[in-house]
């Protein structure tokens, strides 16, 4: 079996709260809506999807 790495999604301030699907996918691949939350590496993965996304270096995430 051939896997093909894909680069994550990269986000910014903008972007968030970050969900995914994220809104370039596909309506094929779509699965029920989840948000995602970044660890202290800025990296977050779709446990549906295993879509992989990463804040832009120097991303402030802001905590209520």
């Amino acid at each position: 079996m051939n896997h093909k790495q894909v680069p994550a999604v990269e986000l910014e301030a903008k972007d968030l709260p970050a969900h995914c699907p994220n809104p370039a996918m596909p309506l094929w691949s779509s699965h029920p809506r989840v948000f995602l939350d970044f660890g202290h590496d800025g990296l977050a993965k779709c446990p549906y999807c295993g879509t992989e996304y990463m804040l832009k270096p120097g991303t402030v995430l802001s905590h209520h």
